[in-house]
């Protein structure tokens, strides 16, 4: 796509469950990008996740650009445990790329300042930034790279600490697995007066 600097464009990721039999429910909600001169406001509202829990979540993609990322399909568990890890889906989705947290220009991923569900295991985040700022801390990121919002999809990962993992579950450096763990996915796609273009997979749970 062009430069996201168009005005007055919005974007959004139908999300769909992944990982469900560890989660015990079905993950579901959507990702709003709503775009507005130099204002990027980024609107999550998720149900059916643990509850009680903080739920990282970011865009992922591709780094060197030559292509479009997807969620997961039943043929990302390439280890047969089951579960679908952060690792696993690479080949499809890409890298961890824009965090959704406190500060996504900050493009700091590591972090504790991401939302966490309530008792009834929803949370909505919303974030307004600067899509300028944004942009220029993504390139700084990944050089020669432009945000590309349609060429991307959304993640929420996360269950319980408690929760008991194979230990074939793979996650990024010493980040629990517990944290990283994918549980829902939509590929995010440009509306056109008021109708995506194109609706993102649904995401099968294994």
């Amino acid at each position: 796509m062009a430069q996201a600097q168009n005005t007055g464009v919005t974007y959004m990721a139908p999300l769909a469950p992944l990982n469900s039999a560890v989660t015990g429910s079905s993950a579901s909600g959507e990702a709003l990008f709503m775009i507005s001169g130099d204002q990027l406001t980024i609107n999550i509202t998720v149900k059916g996740v643990p509850p009680d829990t903080e739920h990282w979540q970011h865009f992922h993609g591709f780094a060197e650009g030559v292509r479009a990322s997807t969620c997961p399909t039943a043929s990302t568990d390439a280890n047969g445990d089951g579960i679908i890890d952060l690792i696993e889906t690479e080949p499809l989705a890409g890298t961890t790329m824009v965090p959704f947290n406190a500060d996504p220009v900050s493009m700091d991923i590591p972090q504790d300042t991401y939302p966490t569900a309530g008792a009834d295991g929803t949370y909505t985040y919303e974030k307004t930034v600067s899509l300028k700022a944004l942009e220029s801390a993504f390139a700084k990121q990944f050089p020669g790279q432009q945000l590309d919002l349609d060429r991307r999809v959304v993640f929420v990962h996360g269950v319980p600490a408690s929760t008991t993992l194979p230990d074939s579950v793979a996650s990024l450096g010493d980040i629990p697995a517990q944290v990283t763990i994918p549980i829902a996915c939509g590929e995010i796609v440009k509306i056109e007066h008021g109708t995506p273009v194109a609706w993102a997979h649904a995401t099968p749970d294994v």
